[in-house]
């Protein structure tokens, strides 16, 4: 393990109209890290992984990759991305293809990987999440869980240095939560580098390395899980997770 830092942010600003929903922030992710963004909804989670991911557009701050600003707008984002895998809320699977299609398919047209090798890496992945026996299905044969995990073999297909993790299981039914959790946590397990926002307080206890707290914005409050979910410094910080855990998420 090292302390190599993968994700640099400073300052980072994000509005829409007279709205800002990035009030500075700052953050950073070491390597084989995984940082969990806890936070009420409308707190910022979302748009900074999504601004991480060169899909929005910033208005103030930088973001370094491995000590390159990619928040420079001469930076090719395409080029960028691919530095980073990301999962969001829905699973965003093309109904029309296979699993094996829809895992090798970025492999195989935007890294340029020729087809053999995108498909052995494919059913690797496909074996990975456990989902061997699917490789040949169409995504509408599958459970949203299962869906979860195809999108999450996809975004590893790649090898990426950063996996970002969009809420995840929000999108899913209850029982189909764990096995999506499941996976995450093996990932964190195996040494990869993940920025994850997430709902599920529990998981965030045993998985993250760091817990950042979410307000208006900003980073109010960011440390171990001990200490941000066991014993917060901030009265905003135990009133969301007072309701949260109200609200069964623990």
């Amino acid at each position: 393990m090292t302390d190599t830092t993968v994700l640099s942010i400073r300052g980072l600003v994000k509005t829409y109209g007279e709205r800002t929903v990035l009030a500075g922030v700052d953050l950073d992710v070491a390597e084989h890290k995984v940082v969990v963004l806890i936070g009420a909804s409308g707190s910022g989670k979302s748009t900074l992984l999504r601004c991480v991911d060169l899909l929005e557009d910033i208005d103030d701050g930088q973001i370094f990759l491995d000590g390159d600003d990619i928040s420079d707008p001469r930076v090719d984002a395409d080029n960028a991305r691919r530095a980073m895998g990301m999962v969001f809320q829905s699973f965003n699977l093309f109904p029309h293809m296979t699993v094996l299609d829809n895992v090798t398919l970025a492999s195989r047209v935007v890294h340029g990987r020729n087809r053999r090798e995108a498909e052995d890496r494919g059913r690797e992945l496909i074996s990975r999440v456990g989902l061997t026996d699917k490789a040949d299905a169409y995504p509408d044969k599958l459970s949203g869980g299962q869906q979860q995990r195809v999108a999450i073999a996809r975004a590893l297909a790649h090898d990426p240095r950063l996996l970002l993790l969009d809420e995840i299981t929000s999108a899913l039914d209850p029982e189909l939560v764990g096995e999506v959790l499941d996976l995450v946590g093996e990932l964190a397990a195996s040494g990869r580098t993940i920025v994850m926002a997430t709902h599920e307080i529990g998981f965030a206890r045993q998985v993250a390395d760091v817990v950042c707290f979410l307000d208006a914005g900003r980073i109010l409050e960011s440390g171990s899980p001990e200490q941000v979910l066991g014993a917060p410094q901030q009265e905003r910080t135990r009133q969301f997770l007072r309701r949260v855990t109200a609200s069964g998420h623990d």
